[in-house]
């Protein structure tokens, strides 16, 4: 239509902007190598020459294992230990009411001793049995106690529901990159003086060719919480000073690098201290995305938290300073 100028003509003397590229998430680096992880435990770790485990360290391998485990293994003592006294209460005799030669009744009876059960059918009436008797009531009485403790050991202890997103990403952020990653709290209750520590584990190598795991602190722009509650994300400005400055997703993946995320708090109920950690792969650092927003507003004005949306994450804009010119 005359009049009008084409899309890319001049109109009032200006040119039609060049549109602006559609943001979009940098491909992830490939694996070559296994991972070496920041977080440490039994499944990734092989040790040789060290110290094999004993029995000093039962009770912290007890309260460190699952609920199943423990209660398997307690119940598997307490009928190892009535088989053991059963087997010598047999071989003593003395013992009345129980056929003599019946491991079934001698294994009864230990266990009706041991529980201080005292039906009063089956008692021992040789002062053999009687000493076996003071033996295992003394047993008994310091496998009660044991086993109270570890059970009340593994209830107290504090556990933190705190959730961390499966990935974090680096966008803009005040036209600044910035990494982000976000936590939450499971529980809904207020956790005190809630801290968070953002450290960068890579390998580096010294002038004299010497390969070296380094720890690197980042500093975090807010990385205290006076009351966390329900979400909180954590965001990391990419400037010059910054470890993570010049760093691309590949690499990253090159240095074997990961993020590693400590959190420490107090909780309200309990007021006791509790701590949750979690590692970023360079494959799980997503330049060019953000995180999806998780609260809305309703129309009755109360604020909603969507946690299904806890993970999401979208293409987003990042600018990269180093890159200038790269493609």
């Amino acid at each position: 239509m005359a009049g009008e100028p084409m899309r890319g003509e001049v109109a009032n003397g200006c040119a039609d902007p060049a549109p602006r590229p559609v943001p979009q998430i940098f491909p992830s680096p490939v694996r070559t190598r296994p991972r070496f992880p920041a977080i440490i435990s039994q499944t990734n770790l092989v040790v040789l020459g060290g110290r094999a485990p004993t029995l000093t360290d039962a009770y912290h391998s007890m309260v460190r294992a699952p609920w199943s485990v423990t209660v398997g293994v307690m119940a598997a003592l307490f009928l190892l230990v009535n088989a053991l006294f059963a087997a010598l209460y047999q071989a003593v005799g003395g013992v009345a009411e129980v056929r003599a030669d019946s491991f079934l009744d001698h294994f009864f009876f230990s266990v009706e001793t041991m529980g201080t059960i005292g039906y009063g059918v089956m008692h021992p009436v040789a002062p053999a049995a009687h000493l076996l008797t003071v033996a295992q009531t003394m047993v008994g009485i310091f496998g009660v106690a044991l086993a109270t403790g570890l059970v009340f050991a593994k209830f107290s202890r504090p556990r933190a529901r705190v959730i961390f997103s499966r990935v974090a990403v680096v966008s803009n952020r005040d036209g600044v990159p910035t990494l982000m990653f976000r936590v939450a709290n499971e529980r809904r209750n207020y956790v005190m003086e809630a801290t968070l520590r953002l450290t960068v584990l890579k390998t580096v190598r010294t002038a004299e060719g010497e390969p070296l795991r380094k720890l690197v602190d980042i500093q975090l722009l807010r990385s205290s919480s006076p009351a966390f509650v329900l979400s909180w994300t954590a965001m990391h400005a990419i400037t010059p000073g910054s470890p993570l400055w010049g760093e691309t997703p590949q690499s990253l993946m090159d240095s074997d690098a990961e993020l590693l995320v400590n959190f420490m708090g107090i909780d309200e109920v309990t007021a006791q201290t509790i701590h949750a950690r979690h590692a970023y792969a360079p494959e799980e650092i997503l330049y060019g995305a953000r995180l999806a927003d998780i609260f809305s507003s309703l129309p009755d004005g109360k604020r909603q938290v969507d946690y299904r949306r806890f993970h999401d994450v979208q293409a987003w804009e990042v600018t990269l300073p180093w890159l200038a010119g790269k493609s």
